[in-house]
């Protein structure tokens, strides 16, 4: 059945919901604190798409995905793909924030010899299912994925997470298209759409909409959420894990930048890195909307 958008949950699970929310916020938070303080000591950077997608991300790690950073290789584990290979930011401070290696290890970010690159590495690090860095290529492994899944008759799920400016590339709709051919419903495909890319606007560069549409023609449920919106995510993420017979794509609504005022929704802040002066109030104004 078509999921047109997060299902509401019931008065019985409203509490649980706000309750797992709450967490889910607390870390995306924590995450955008430690991210620009990596992207700062670095002196390099994609904050606006870090931004963009660590509620996304938080909600994943923090309470949907199935991963133990014990048994990094479980063969029953969940899959998460990071296709906007340079959003590693989010997802660094996500593998860190649940155990696959020392959260200390997070200011060595970008640094010569690290773990840490700027685009993640499997051979490097517990946690990254496959290398990924040029636009186009994490989805098309993540179909892979799903489709040795489907065959082995395996209970794992694989999470993808792309970018909109990322929609753009010819290679994701090939994949898109093989993925409902195969009615691939282990496949969850998460787009952060913010609208933004390297320079410009989506829709000013290569328009993408009418982009729901276009996903349901290849075969596809498809949900739209508000992607900063920890309660509505983990209600979408819900339903998305229940047994399904087509592929799902969420396509998240953000911002670039979120959650720090001079980078919400500014393209320049596709790439770069805030002075002394930036980061204070971006560090200030995060710690004030945990206060609240």
């Amino acid at each position: 059945m078509e999921q047109q958008g997060a299902r509401r949950p019931s008065d019985a699970d409203l509490h649980t919901i706000e309750a797992r929310a709450t967490h889910v916020r607390e870390r995306a938070n924590w995450m955008r604190r430690r991210l620009l303080g990596m992207i700062v000591k670095a002196g390099q950077g994609h904050p606006g798409g870090d931004l963009s997608a660590s509620d996304i991300v938080a909600a994943l790690y923090f309470d949907i995905l199935r991963i133990d950073s014990a048994a990094p290789d479980a063969p029953d584990r969940d899959r998460f793909i990071l296709s906007k290979g340079h959003c590693t930011g989010a997802l660094y401070t996500a593998l860190a924030g649940s155990g696959f290696f020392p959260e200390a290890e997070l200011d060595t970010y970008m640094e010569p010899l690290s773990r840490l690159n700027g685009h993640p590495n499997r051979i490097y690090l517990p946690g990254v299912e496959t290398n990924t860095g040029p636009l186009g290529h994490g989805f098309p492994v993540g179909v892979g994925i799903a489709v040795a899944g489907q065959i082995d008759r395996a209970g794992y799920r694989v999470f993808v997470l792309t970018g909109d400016g990322e929609l753009q590339e010819g290679s994701m709709w090939e994949a898109a298209m093989f993925a409902g051919q195969r009615k691939l419903g282990n496949l969850t495909v998460i787009v952060d759409r913010n609208r933004l890319q390297q320079g410009a606007r989506t829709e000013d560069t290569n328009g993408l909409e009418p982009l729901a549409d276009k996903w349901r023609a290849f075969g596809w449920d498809v949900a739209e959420v508000d992607g900063h919106d920890a309660a509505a995510l983990l209600t979408t993420f819900d339903a998305a894990v229940q047994p399904r017979d087509k592929p799902l794509v969420v396509i998240a609504h953000t911002f670039k930048g979120n959650g720090v005022s001079y980078m919400r929704d500014q393209a320049n802040w596709h790439h770069g890195v805030p002075n002394a002066e930036q980061y204070a109030q971006a560090i200030a104004e995060l710690e004030a909307e945990m206060a609240k």
